[in-house]
């Protein structure tokens, strides 16, 4: 099969910044319409889909088969709403579907299932999973000779929490599957509170690079920092890569920055402290949003 790399025509950064603003957008839309999902992750997440979808991975929207292509594998499959949205965004469904987020019989369901949506390379399943799969494609290329391709996977840093992740950090090692680019969403939330305070990660660098792992260091809410990152890690030889991403939860969206309690629901449903009322709560995230935050003064709809 042919394909056309959709990364070919390269973006500045300030566009980029505006198409990660976009998303969040459509992700307040979506979970607002569907009144059920993930608010905080999705947006914290936007910087990264933005520049993996539009930057740094090959892919091409209208050939999602395409033999030549990068994938992207969502571990923290809760999170798929900045997925839907960057891949409306690049062009492999029109946008319009992204209203039907978690509906029956919808293909955009509340976690990625790949026999339902073209460009979904995989069904997350339970928490965990996501790198055991980015080691198997990994070794699969290898033995199909295919070095000029990459497996870039996301996991959540609650994550972490899970056995399965460890055995496949150990694998990938092991095999040395440098094809693998795995990033950390290292918001510091999950669904009960504070990830130190759930089950504590750090020093999360130093257990990484004990296993065998190159490990880069990020603020993944800002996009150059992304793409020179995934180019370093492009780089490395001999070695898998894992990119600690530092992101802000609930990202853009002032009354749910850093707020643990939005990781698990959306606008519109809950009374949390400190937020809008809730038939407000969409209302003001989008003002923020198309404001960014009060920094400009137009509040026209994109």
């Amino acid at each position: 099969m042919s394909g056309k790399n959709f990364t070919d025509k390269k973006l500045s950064i300030e566009k980029l910044d505006l198409i990660a603003n976009e998303i969040r957008q459509d992700i307040i839309k979506m979970l607002e319409e569907a009144g059920s999902g993930h608010s905080a992750g999705p947006l914290g997440l936007a910087d990264i889909l933005t520049a993996l979808y539009f930057d740094i991975m090959k892919h091409d929207p209208k050939n999602t088969e395409w033999e030549e292509r990068d994938m992207f594998l969502l571990s923290n499959g809760h999170c798929v709403p900045v997925q839907y949205a960057t891949m409306a965004k690049a062009g492999y469904f029109d946008s319009k579907e992204l209203l039907t987020l978690r509906k029956f019989k919808s293909r955009l369901q509340g976690h990625p299932e790949r026999d339902y949506l073209p460009g979904l390379e995989n069904t997350s399943g339970p928490l965990g999973c996501g790198l055991s799969q980015a080691a198997g494609i990994a070794l699969a290329m290898r033995m199909n000779k295919d070095s000029h391709r990459w497996v870039y996977v996301m996991m959540g840093d609650g994550e972490l929490n899970e056995g399965n992740v460890w055995e496949a950090v150990m694998f990938t090692a092991k095999y040395k599957l440098s094809q693998v680019i795995a990033f950390i969403d290292r918001n510091n939330i999950q669904i009960d509170g504070t990830t130190e305070h759930v089950m504590p990660l750090e020093d999360l660098r130093a257990k990484w690079e004990s296993f065998g792992w190159h490990v880069i260091e990020i603020d993944g809410n800002d996009i150059e920092a992304v793409i020179d990152a995934c180019a370093m890690a492009r780089a490395i030889v001999e070695k898998p890569v894992v990119i600690i991403a530092h992101t802000v939860p609930g990202k853009g969206v002032d009354y749910m920055e850093y707020d643990f309690h939005w990781h698990g629901i959306p606008v519109g449903i809950a009374d949390v402290a400190g937020a809008p009322p809730k038939n407000e709560q969409a209302k003001e995230a989008l003002k923020d949003l198309r404001t960014l935050r009060g920094k400009i003064k137009n509040e026209g709809s994109n």
